[in-house]
């Protein structure tokens, strides 16, 4: 059956849009698998040397690899994904409210749990340089999910909820098999990839992501946290 110029040429602009849309899928899946193999199979030995400490970051570097080199696939600039300062009290705007709620939710279900310490030993002792390891965290964390995996799944189900929710289920599953944890990083991924989509800064969603953390560990009882452990760690 001989084929039209016309219906060639659909079929052309088809595969060029369908393309990009499994190339994203990929990417995500990817980037997950890079981090399931640094929790689940390279980090649980990480405490037998140092050797395997190093090859930890063998599965991270990878995924940053891929961050990287699809970014500059894409022709995404820095200030797309999230490096600027001009929309950062807009972004902030957007995170306090919800900060606010949760902090106090947070605090009521910590006065209702059994062995409840608000501003709990680890927190009060913790040194200040490890606040501010926590917003480098933070950073890396959004980096991640936002500048990657949110733009990515925007590209295979545009703005708005459908991607809203598979950033959220990314980060949540990524904290397997802590339940709380993975109760919290949903909630929370639900918010951070909700106000990116509309004010696309990492900075704020960095300082957000650490602040949360720390009220997270002040409130809610270790037994229950488990020293935030994910992963072949957390047995």
């Amino acid at each position: 059956m001989r084929t039209t110029t016309g219906d060639a040429q659909r079929e052309d602009a088809a595969e060029a849009v369908s393309s990009p849309r499994w190339l994203a899928a990929c990417e995500i899946m990817s980037l997950v698998a890079s981090v399931v193999v640094a929790e689940w199979v390279v980090l649980p030995f990480t405490q037998r040397g140092a050797e395997l400490a190093v090859a930890g970051m063998v599965p991270v570097c990878a995924a940053l690899a891929l961050m990287l080199f699809s970014r500059q696939a894409q022709g995404e600039t820095w200030r797309e994904l999230g490096l600027r300062f001009d929309n950062f009290w807009q972004a902030a705007r957007l995170l306090l409210p919800a900060m606010i709620v949760a902090s106090l939710l947070m605090l009521a279900l910590g006065f209702l749990l059994p062995k409840f310490q608000f501003g709990a030993p680890r927190v009060r002792q913790t040194p200040v340089w490890l606040f501010v390891w926590g917003i480098g965290w933070g950073f890396l964390q959004q980096f991640m999910l936002q500048g990657f995996v949110n733009r990515r799944a925007q590209m295979l189900f545009g703005k708005g909820v459908g991607s809203i929710v598979v950033v959220a289920l990314v980060f949540g599953l990524l904290h397997l098999p802590n339940p709380w944890l993975m109760v919290v990083t949903f909630c929370g991924g639900l918010l951070w990839a909700f106000v990116y989509q509309r004010a696309p800064n990492l900075l704020a969603l960095a300082l957000s992501h650490s602040v949360m953390t720390w009220i997270l560990i002040a409130t809610i009882p270790d037994t229950l946290l488990r020293g935030l452990r994910v992963g072949y760690n957390y047995y």
